[in-house]
């Protein structure tokens, strides 16, 4: 059976509200913490809950924004400092721990790319800090801090996970941050979202392209996963429409009767009408929005601050 894709477990939540069912394991906190940023919380407290959403026990924290990717400088340093709260909460409660940062993704496409432009803008501290100690950076000292983007499978031959592995084997940091580009469910929280979770990451599993993943059991430390969704399904696009299409015309007695049959389906048979009336080239596709090379440069700006906020000595 074809499966709503979306790595957000908000969105996943939300699916069953839609369906009006109650997952029993599975809490949820909302904030609002600015009028411009709304922090939610899910969690996944038992293996039932974890069943049923599709995604392991742990917490998944999103915070939204609708102008996260406008020219205000100013909600761009708030969103990185509440993203910095939400990391400190999930990092390890030690006053020294190392830090290594993974980029996941492919730099050459600009949707998937947001990883490896994270790196790009971090603080990397780990050698200055092993070779003159971490005094030399100053008032702006930082934890000890790495990074890798290892690529993708057809750039490398190899998993991601076998390389992160291997590398914190050699260098044996504390805990992992991986940042990877998301797919979502809604266009409405393209670019306007930030998911992070203690769980780990699947990377490639929001497009179907599974990979093994990223985490505690596969890395042996824990892994903490940032993300934003930069893609939507085209399924998604064309269910949005038409649901909008008969709301908009549902004042036509001809369209009622159509009306009346689609909106007796659920989400999963929607998907599965729409998906036999797209033509094979399209039923795979994944869309994304015009502006994302702008979009994706000031995303990972924000990420960085925040990680860098989030590991600096308190």
């Amino acid at each position: 059976m074809y499966q709503v894709r979306t790595d957000l477990a908000l969105e996943a939540r939300e699916k069953f509200e839609e369906d009006h069912v109650e997952i029993k394991g599975v809490r949820l906190d909302e904030e609002q913490v600015t009028p411009e940023i709304h922090i939610s919380s899910v969690v996944i407290e038992t293996e039932n809950g974890a069943k049923a959403m599709g995604k392991p026990k742990g917490n998944y924290v999103t915070l939204e924004a609708a102008n996260m990717t406008e020219e205000d400088e100013d909600c761009h340093r708030e969103i990185s400092v509440q993203l910095s709260k939400i990391l400190k909460r999930l990092l390890p409660k030690k006053k020294e721990f190392t830090t290594l940062v993974v980029g996941l993704g492919n730099r050459a496409v600009t949707p998937d790319s947001l990883g490896p432009r994270v790196v790009d803008n971090l603080c990397i501290t780990r050698h200055i800090i092993k070779e003159f100690g971490k005094y030399v950076l100053g008032d702006s000292c930082q934890k000890p801090v790495s990074s890798i983007v290892p690529g993708v499978m057809a750039q490398t031959g190899m998993e991601s996970m076998e390389i992160v592995r291997g590398i914190t084997k050699e260098t044996g940091p504390d805990v992992i941050i991986a940042v990877d580009a998301l797919a979502a469910r809604g266009t409405r929280r393209l670019n306007r979202t930030i998911q992070i979770t203690d769980t780990g990451i699947n990377p490639g599993s929001g497009v179907g392209n599974h990979r093994h993943a990223l985490n505690l059991e596969s890395i042996g430390i824990p892994v903490i996963a940032v993300g934003i969704p930069t893609v939507v399904d085209a399924a998604t696009i064309v269910i949005d429409t038409m649901s909008n299409l008969l709301d908009a015309m549902s004042q036509a007695e001809q369209m009622r009767r159509i009306g009346s049959s689609y909106e007796k389906l659920d989400i999963m048979e929607k998907y599965e009408l729409v998906r036999e009336l797209l033509t094979p080239q399209l039923n795979t596709m994944y869309v994304t929005t015009k502006d994302i090379d702008e979009a994706v440069k000031q995303l990972s700006f924000m990420v960085s601050e925040g990680i860098n906020l989030a590991l600096q000595e308190d």
